[in-house]
């Protein structure tokens, strides 16, 4: 036993303190979590979706945890100011792992869309929370169980479409080093429609651990748009476990963009539980000093006649590390499936280091699947012709990295956030956004 033992005795000291601040739905499935927990300890890089990081040393610091609920005092407007110009989203705060409930935004939601805390939402959560992230199959989603206190509840009733986007700033705010556990479910029942962008920010110059259970159900023809940004700082761990259930046509449209960060590991599961269901995931990061970024996917065909399709890209300078590790598998009798699997990278340094291991698991006979990987460097002979035309070496690197990396910022479909973002990548290559200074979306 190594890292989890100091996570066992906390909750062994602390379990009352943790039931006593938590909603009973979070606390029916806690106790199982901790025996969970117990029984697989932090995976070794033995474990096949683990192989590219070392979790028993990102956990193993101790970090304080703030269980008793304190009031942390932080001003979101002040602090950050996220409005994308020209996209009118509704604006929502997560300070550490709460929701908070200080401001509230002013724009109207549809009838019946639901948007706040998990405690205040207890008696609508109880059939779906923790349901898809099982605690007996990932520790990270056990230990986030066991440990999570409150967290954001989304609900879209069926066929409503919620038109203004809905934007989370996730905010780390502490005067210690501290670990903070988030959790978010979105349900979307039959024919509904969402768009939400997730902002992670950090506002103090402090170590911080982060992990954060995202459970998804999209119902039939339903329709969700998940953004997820990180713009952090050096000091900063992010462990984020993503899982979505996909019914009968419906859409995803999944990305993932790390700007700047420390440690960084993603891990998506999505599911197609029914027929004719869709999903497009991208991921784009930027890394360089000794940043690691590592994204690990796993897409289920459980039925016929579903598409995915993957697109990841990392750019990587001096001695920063990447890892992805995507794996589609199509189950018996999942015919007329179609995937593509794209992961391609660039590393600027001979120092810089980057892992990929796309994976196709297929037990049907009838489907159309693709998969690749690619790592290399700047083409040599762009570099020259630019050079020929009066273009720095710097400047000439620049706009070849940029090229890159926007072709996966050009399949966002919220177009105000897309055109932002472009902005964004060239301020990052350029070095000019080299920590998190607040909201950069509205700079």
């Amino acid at each position: 036993m190594g890292s989890e033992q100091q996570y066992i005795d906390l909750y062994t000291q602390a379990r009352q303190m943790i039931f006593n601040h938590a909603p009973e739905a979070m606390n029916a499935v806690r106790d199982q979590a901790f025996e969970d927990f117990k029984a697989l300890g932090f995976p070794s890089k033995k474990v096949e979706r683990y192989k590219y990081m070392d979790m028993q040393q990102l956990f193993a610091p101790d970090y304080g945890v703030n269980l008793n609920r304190l009031d942390i005092p932080v001003d979101p407007y002040k602090s950050f100011r996220c409005d994308v110009p020209n996209l009118s989203t509704s604006l929502y705060f997560v300070v550490n792992d709460a929701f908070y409930t200080k401001v509230q935004p002013q724009a109207h939601l549809p009838e019946g869309v639901i948007i706040g805390s998990l405690k205040d939402n207890s008696r609508f959560i109880e059939s779906y929370y923790a349901k898809l992230a099982k605690t007996s199959e990932d520790a990270v989603t056990a230990l986030n169980t066991m440990l999570a206190q409150d967290g954001l509840y989304v609900y879209v009733p069926k066929n409503v479409k919620v038109e203004r986007a809905i934007q989370v700033i996730n905010i780390l705010r502490g005067d210690v080093d501290l670990m903070v556990n988030r959790r978010v479910l979105i349900i979307l029942e039959e024919g509904a429609e969402l768009k939400m962008l997730f902002c992670d920010h950090a506002a103090d110059d402090r170590n911080f651990l982060a992990t954060q259970v995202i459970e998804a159900y999209v119902g039939d023809n339903a329709s969700l748009d998940l953004y997820c940004l990180e713009e952090t700082h050096h000091k900063n761990v992010r462990v984020s476990n993503v899982y979505i259930d996909q019914q009968a046509n419906s859409r995803v449209n999944h990305n993932v963009i790390t700007l700047h960060n420390g440690i960084t590991r993603n891990k998506l599961d999505l599911t197609f539980s029914g027929e004719g269901a869709e999903c497009a995931c991208y991921g784009c990061v930027i890394a360089d000093k000794q940043q690691q970024v590592d994204n690990n996917t796993l897409i289920v065909h459980k039925v016929p006649h579903c598409t995915s399709n993957e697109l990841y890209k990392y750019v990587l300078d001096n001695k920063a590390v990447g890892a992805f590790a995507g794996r589609v598998l199509v189950e018996h009798g999942a015919q007329k499936t179609s995937s593509q699997m794209t992961n391609q990278n660039l590393t600027a340094t001979k120092e810089a280091r980057m892992y990929t291991q796309p994976m196709l698991e297929i037990y049907a006979d009838d489907v159309k699947c693709a998969h690749g990987s690619t790592v290399g460097q700047l083409n040599d002979a762009a570099l020259f012709y630019m050079r020929q035309r009066g273009i720095s070496l710097d400047e000439a690197k620049m706009l070849l990295q940029n090229a890159f990396i926007n072709e996966v910022i050009d399949h966002m479909q919220l177009e105000p956030l897309r055109d932002r973002l472009h902005h964004l990548v060239e301020k990052r290559f350029r070095g000019e956004l080299n920590k998190c200074e607040g909201c950069k979306l509205c700079k």
